[in-house]
């Protein structure tokens, strides 16, 4: 599912609300995930999951290319948690 799938299906449910109104919440909501993150916090949603960053260390990669060794910077990557209900749900 896309973002605007996202928000048209939203849409669908709540039909009270219009297309922008939806698009702006689904907006914030990421956009709060984000910032929470960026921050170097955490969001949990319970029974949905919990989104995080890990460090990943320097190291030398590849270029796939050229075979040519490649110095890849330590940086952070957002990590997602799967919670108990959704593990269970995709497991039934």
């Amino acid at each position: 599912m896309i973002r605007s799938e996202l928000v048209q299906s939203i849409a669908a449910e709540n039909p009270t609300l219009g297309q922008k109104d939806v698009e702006r919440i689904v907006t914030t909501v990421f956009d709060a995930i984000a910032d929470r993150l960026v921050d170097g916090g955490r969001v949990e949603l319970r029974g949905f999951g919990a989104f995080s960053t890990r460090a990943r260390d320097a190291r030398v990669g590849r270029n796939p290319r050229t075979g040519e060794s490649v110095e890849v910077d330590a940086k952070r990557v957002p990590y997602f948690k799967p919670g108990k209900e959704m593990r269970e749900r995709l497991n039934v």
